[in-house]
């Protein structure tokens, strides 16, 4: 079993995926810039590192899991970044959602550092995460993906290799589209349903058994008219998530209002309701939960 540094094991994500990782068996070196928050990961057999270069030395493999490209090159780059500290033949998962411009930025630097990089971000949230049942979106060398399938088959149910380098944070952003759009969907639809004095679950009720019954739709509907907003993904990162797709769409020449409309959105909610789930962007169309 390989030793795996976990950059960012105190985070929503990184945390069931690094204590995933250290039960199926492999020694996992955890790293998170407030440490206090992964300590609790001693206690399944991980060993929490003071510093980056503590967390990557004899590791195999390192794990980024960390919330933008800005802090994924702070931590692996620099005199004192993790790259330093890695062993010749080392690869690095980068499973953040950094964008494309964000893996370009790390492509360069593990070629400088002559670092092998897989692209792997992941569809899912913390729920999904903690039970391993993440979708990882894996792109990069063939020559070193069987060595790193048993890190995945930890965190994840399936993974999809894409392509080369690069591939996997484009389906990413793709599966993000989509995904951000029926949640502010679901989030307007359930404001108008109480706006025109219906109960929201009516909209579950009508929608129940045909092809547009989501079971996303649904839960994170039920959440919005329960005002229930624990993050299992922050509206902060979403909308970061969102500038990510809208900045894709406009290298590529693409035409994409509704994206447009969502980053602003999310935007708009992040000020007050940043650090809740995404689902409360539904707050911003109802005036932090009253109805219109």
């Amino acid at each position: 079993m390989e030793t795996v540094a976990v950059l960012g094991a105190g985070g929503i994500m990184g945390f069931p995926m690094a204590r995933n990782l250290a039960r199926d068996g492999f020694e996992v070196r955890a790293w998170n810039r407030t440490r206090e928050r992964a300590e609790p990961l001693a206690e399944d057999g991980a060993t929490i590192a003071a510093t980056r270069a503590e967390a990557v030395a004899g590791a195999g493999v390192v794990l980024t899991m960390l919330s933008d490209a800005d802090a994924v090159l702070e931590a692996m780059g620099g005199a004192d970044g993790a790259l330093s500290g890695l062993e010749q033949g080392a690869v690095w998962l980068q499973m953040s959602t950094i964008g494309i411009s964000g893996t370009k930025r790390c492509a360069e630097l593990a070629a400088e550092r002559d670092v092998t990089l897989v692209d792997a971000p992941v569809v899912g949230t913390k729920q999904p995460a903690e039970q391993g049942q993440l979708v990882v979106l894996a792109s990069g060398p063939s020559a070193v993906r069987e060595r790193v399938q048993s890190v995945f088959d930890a965190v994840g149910q399936r993974t999809i290799w894409v392509g080369e380098t690069g591939a996997g944070t484009r389906l990413k952003l793709v599966t993000n589209s989509w995904i951000l759009a029926v949640v502010e969907g679901g989030a307007e639809a359930v404001a108008l349903a109480e706006g025109l004095g219906l109960d929201p679950s009516l909209l579950f009720e009508a929608l129940e058994g045909g092809p547009l019954d989501l079971p996303y739709l649904r839960i994170k509907g039920q959440a919005m008219a329960e005002r229930r907003f624990e993050p299992s993904f922050r509206l902060a990162l979403a909308a970061k998530d969102a500038s990510l797709v809208e900045e894709a769409a406009g290298r590529h020449g693409l035409d994409l209002p509704l994206v447009e409309a969502v980053r602003r959105r999310f935007e708009e909610g992040v000020p007050e309701h940043g650090d809740e789930d995404m689902s409360a962007t539904f707050l911003t169309s109802v005036g932090n939960g009253r109805s219109t």
